[in-house]
């Protein structure tokens, strides 16, 4: 189930710092110059287990005739449309301005809850002065310092409440699988799936950007039924100039949401470019399958071991996750397409994977005994038992006597012992430890 928080707010208030600390990592610039954010951010945030998408846009200043801010108010307009609650920010420092009753005005005619965040809530004096911020008439109102992280566990908790439960996304996932078509434009993703289906389903152009929704296509021929999602392409921020193609992005990160399995396509010519793995990176944390596919594989000049050599390379970007299936295919010449189908099933399938406790623990146990362990500040950490928990992607937990003594290297064991025993191919696999 997609879920989008949008960050909205005058300029200068301290929306970028608190993307920043949602998503844990400094991804958006911050600066104490208003408007530095003209480019739209998008990222998953994760809260006690739950995850949702987050835009951050850029600071709305209604009525002027500055292009930049003309073209901002445009995309605010967007990301209030697309989310499914808005963070109103406004800055306790500044008191209320004439742009943030401009900005209440508009957001008290959305329908989508707002919760208002007064930001820059650091002392008690702070918190005395930012109760005039009630005058603006929002029932949900939060005090926040985006700095410290004051705060901002209560507002994500009322974020999370607001999400559908487990139970009701998991009866989608019963239906029949779905496959987003995802990559950069002109990568051939229309090509594909007018291939898959044998007939002119979308505009195929080699103009970039030609598909602005997401098109939903129902395949159900040689015993393989599933949805084909065409999205569009996901291109670098300050390349997204336009408010059309903000909305495509956006959809097309819901479609990801929606999806099962991500066909992640990729031009051949060009290789794995950093964007690439941002949006690999997108739908790994999203715990979503994954294949790889690399299209007009047909125009590289190949040798003996050609494939082999890409195939290693790409490998080595995607690490530490490597276990996904690469598909070498060319749309134009037909080679390959019904391969990266069943890789696409197979994976499917991987996902929906449940291994009996017992024998998860007949094998991780024995694992743990044949290489236990690091020893951290004296402490033995003993892992006594493990169990799949009821979640869409694999997720793994293991009972122990000092869970936070778990360090990276050795969760990265376990991970690849579970790959090694259980087929979880193309599928990120999760791991909680908890104390026994």
């Amino acid at each position: 189930m997609s879920f989008t928080v949008a960050i909205t707010g005058r300029p200068n208030v301290g929306k970028s710092t608190f993307f920043n600390r949602m998503l844990e990592q400094r991804k958006a610039i911050v600066d104490d110059v208003s408007g530095v954010t003209r480019d739209r951010q998008y990222g998953v945030a994760e809260w006690i287990g739950r995850t949702f998408n987050v835009i951050d846009t850029g600071g709305f200043v209604a009525g002027s005739d500055d292009v930049f801010e003309k073209e901002i108010r445009k995309q605010v307009h967007i990301a209030i449309d697309e989310a499914n609650v808005i963070i109103f920010m406004v800055d306790a420092a500044a008191g209320i301005t004439n742009l943030d009753e401009n900005m209440a005005d508009l957001l008290r005619r959305s329908t989508k809850p707002v919760y208002l965040v007064v930001n820059k809530v650091d002392n008690h004096a702070r918190m005395l002065e930012a109760s005039e911020f009630y005058s603006l008439g929002f029932e949900h109102i939060f005090f926040v310092s985006s700095i410290s992280g004051s705060g901002t566990g209560d507002l994500l908790d009322a974020v999370v409440a607001l999400m559908p439960a487990e139970s009701d996304a998991a009866e989608d996932e019963k239906e029949i699988p779905k496959f987003a078509i995802i990559g950069q434009p002109n990568v051939g993703k229309s090509s594909l799936l007018n291939a898959l289906i044998g007939q002119e389903r979308t505009i195929v152009s080699d103009i970039a950007g030609t598909t602005r929704d997401t098109i939903h296509t129902h395949y159900n021929l040689f015993n393989k039924e599933f949805i084909l999602i065409d999205t569009a392409g996901i291109r670098r921020k300050n390349k997204v100039n336009e408010d059309l193609e903000f909305y495509s992005v956006i959809r097309a990160i819901k479609a990801m949401d929606e999806a099962n399995v991500c066909l992640i396509m990729i031009d051949a010519g060009k290789g794995i470019t950093a964007q690439d793995l941002s949006i690999f990176a997108m739908a790994v944390k999203k715990g979503k399958g994954i294949v790889v596919l690399v299209n007009k594989w047909d125009l590289v000049e190949k040798e003996t071991n050609t494939a082999r050599d890409y195939e290693k390379q790409l490998k080595q970007r995607l690490a530490p996750f490597s276990d996904v299936p690469i598909i070498f295919i060319s749309v134009t010449e037909k080679q390959r397409l019904l391969k990266s189908i069943e890789a696409a099933l197979e994976v499917f399938e991987n996902r929906q994977r449940k291994v009996p406790t017992s024998k998860l623990n007949e094998v991780m146990l024995k694992a743990i005994e044949t290489f236990h362990p690091p020893v951290v500040r004296g402490n033995a950490v003993k892992i006594k038992y493990v169990t799949q928990l009821p979640t869409h992607a694999p997720t793994f937990a293991f009972f122990c006597n000092y869970p936070d003594d778990v360090k990276l290297p050795y969760q990265n064991y376990l991970e690849n012992k579970l790959r090694e025993n259980f087929d979880f191919k193309g599928v990120p696999v999760r791991l909680f430890f908890r104390k026994k």
